[in-house]
């Protein structure tokens, strides 16, 4: 899938091997991992599949985004967009989600 962000910092972590934008080396490269399984899946229904996502709808002021774990106490938040017929993955944040 395609996939954009809404902070540049966030955009930058994915590709720069020094920048970590604050947060911890584990939540950097499980963040990196995470969004290469994004960039593979041809649809959003795949990232069912991987269990340890936890991918997820959220609730309340949340319901347009979604999760998926990174650590067990951050998450990658995320929404989903479609642009001219292709469906697209919105990077918002990663959250302390607890």
């Amino acid at each position: 899938m395609e996939v954009r962000f809404l902070d540049s910092d966030l955009d930058r972590l994915e590709t720069d091997p020094d920048f970590t934008a604050g947060h911890a080396r584990a939540i950097v490269a499980s963040y990196r991992k995470v969004l290469q399984l994004i960039r593979a899946a041809p649809d959003e229904r795949d990232f069912y599949q991987f269990k340890s996502l936890h991918y997820e709808k959220l609730k309340g002021k949340r319901q347009h985004q979604r999760s998926m774990r990174l650590t067990k106490k951050w998450r990658l938040i995320i929404e989903l967009e479609t642009v001219d017929g292709h469906k697209m993955v919105v990077v918002v944040a990663i959250d302390d989600y607890h």
